[in-house]
């Protein structure tokens, strides 16, 4: 008995769903934070002041969405996207945080030249008397977050006073202290040790510009040193005064997922 031939039937090529394109767009704001300049919230601000150039032409509505391959331009500089880089500096004392300072003898950007060859900004700031947890990155949506007061970013600091801190002024700390731009509170505050109460560590997710040394200002006291020993859950643990290291893998998938503990 003869075997049946099955019957073949013609394949059809089945359509994608998402047509491709000869190259996507992507919002200008977000090809501007991926060059490190900043977040997508200030790059929009910096394309609404017509501070931003595509390909030779001044940019000014926000929304506007660009090629991989078109040239943009900010302050007379083309911007590049390159790979994502995160650098934990242990910062010394003697170092404006900035990343041009015509009057500075010395920037944090001294410390950390070395470390890679793209182009990297410190997140945040920390004044040229404060030591300690300093980050630096080309992420500038990463860097928007961490900075931003919504988002309640943990720092601690070691502080150093002139004279013994009481009870009375602990406790006005937590419950808040006005200070002339406003109302300000730490989250805790205690003695790291008892035996010497010139010294008190504090936890605080303030962004506002030396808000720990004016706090302890206001209260009477002058504060000799300043060193912030957490911030965004990173510490300087075997970390030598300036000196830097890469974050590991674990350490940027915490920062991006919004774990600060």
């Amino acid at each position: 008995m003869e075997k049946e031939k099955r019957e073949r039937r013609p394949v059809k090529a089945v359509k994608s769903p998402v047509k491709s394109t000869p190259e996507e767009l992507i919002r200008l704001n977000k090809y501007i934070s991926n060059s490190g300049v900043c977040a997508r919230r200030e790059a929009d601000e910096l394309i609404a002041r017509g501070m931003i150039y595509v390909n030779g032409a001044k940019v000014t509505v926000v929304g506007t969405k660009v090629k991989s391959t078109d040239t943009v331009e900010y302050q007379g500089k083309k911007l590049v996207t390159g790979k994502r880089v995160y650098i934990l500096l242990n910062k010394p004392k003697g170092y404006v945080t900035t990343t041009k300072d015509p009057h500075a003898e010395h920037t944090v950007l001294d410390l950390v030249r070395e470390a890679t060859k793209e182009r990297i900004y410190p997140v945040g700031r920390l004044d040229k008397s404060t030591t300690g947890v300093l980050l630096f990155t080309n992420d500038g949506e990463l860097a928007g977050k961490l900075i931003h007061p919504k988002y309640k970013v943990k720092k601690v600091y070691h502080v150093f006073l002139d004279k013994e801190v009481t009870r009375h002024d602990m406790e006005a700390i937590v419950s808040g202290i006005v200070l002339e731009d406003g109302k300000v509170s730490a989250d805790a505050i205690s003695y790291p040790d008892v035996a010497d109460k010139t010294q008190v560590g504090v936890e605080i997710h303030s962004g506002q510009n030396r808000v720990v040394r004016r706090i302890f200002e206001h209260l009477g006291y002058k504060v000799t040193k300043l060193d912030r020993v957490f911030f965004a859950g990173l510490t300087k643990k075997n970390l030598e005064r300036g000196t830097w290291r890469h974050l590991s893998a674990m350490e940027i998938s915490m920062l991006k997922r919004g774990i600060y503990k």
